[in-house]
């Protein structure tokens, strides 16, 4: 497979490597407990659960959406807490369509850990192959870890504003069509998108087994999404910076590399009511 996908026999196979470590990224926005209930009750064997709103965000950040990246020194902390070593190949999966995991797996990258893999079809998958399953909690000894996100990986507010009337750039964002136009908002509290942005839900990466599409396809899909643009150009967003994750992911699946993500996404934009809204596809 992939540099940024494993397959569930790939896993299987590798479980008893010592360098591997798995991580169970499960959650639910409408239950936000569901995913570690859930991890408690069974999980691949090895694995460390990854709390969304816990462990891969900070909610005292204000201003950043409802899903703020932590800054690189709690980040550091938890891998530290969780037995993070830099030579360990990282495994992360969630329910099923990796749309969770690939937050994991976008912040691990950042901070230069390239060693990184998101399991394709997520714990479904795994369930349906009748892989070994576990209710054993790891204990792994705590580490020391320094980490710094790399800055060309992101952009911040003061860019949009500038880029989103660039055509030597494209803003995606990863929700869903009726909610990118403004027809539904369940989450935030204005609806719409930014403007300039174009559309391309997350879950258009996935085929009808719910697993990825080929790297043929998904590169011939992107291709035709963002035209004449190089992907070092490209900036994802979403609702608050976890689905867009997916489709950085699906475009370096697809050898479209160097793309970036806008953390905050449309709850932080909307943060500040006097920034700009659009409706519709414009």
């Amino acid at each position: 497979m992939s540099n940024v996908l494993m397959s569930v026999d790939e896993l299987r196979a590798r479980l008893h490597d010592p360098l591997l470590r798995v991580a169970d990224a499960r959650f639910d926005l409408a239950d936000t407990g569901s995913g570690a209930a859930a991890y408690a009750t069974a999980h691949v064997p090895g694995a460390i659960y990854a709390h969304l709103d816990r462990d891969l965000s900070d909610h005292a950040r204000r201003g950043l959406g409802r899903h703020p990246l932590p800054e690189a020194d709690t980040f550091a902390r938890w891998l530290a807490s969780v037995g993070y070593e830099p030579e360990q190949c990282w495994v992360v999966y969630d329910a099923d369509s990796g749309a969770f995991a690939a937050r994991l797996w976008w912040m691990l990258r950042t901070i230069g850990h390239r060693a990184v893999r998101v399991l394709d079809g997520g714990f479904a998958a795994w369930r349906a192959a009748e892989a070994p399953l576990t209710a054993e909690i790891p204990s792994r000894p705590a580490t020391s870890v320094d980490a710094a996100f790399a800055g060309d990986a992101m952009v911040e507010f003061a860019a949009i504003e500038s880029l989103r009337g660039d055509a030597a750039w494209r803003l995606v964002d990863a929700r869903a069509t009726p909610r990118f136009r403004g027809e539904v908002e369940p989450l935030d509290p204005v609806a719409g998108h930014v403007p300039g942005a174009i559309n391309r839900p997350f879950a258009e990466n996935l085929g009808a087994d719910g697993r990825f599409k080929s790297s043929a396809a998904l590169r011939a899909e992107w291709q035709r999404l963002i035209g004449p643009v190089d992907a070092g150009r490209v900036v994802h967003m979403c609702g608050s910076g976890v689905t867009a994750c997916h489709n950085l992911l699906a475009m370096e699946h697809a050898g479209l590399t160097g793309s970036r993500l806008f953390p905050p996404s449309w709850s932080g934009w909307i943060s500040d009511r006097s920034r700009a809204a659009a409706n519709g596809d414009a």
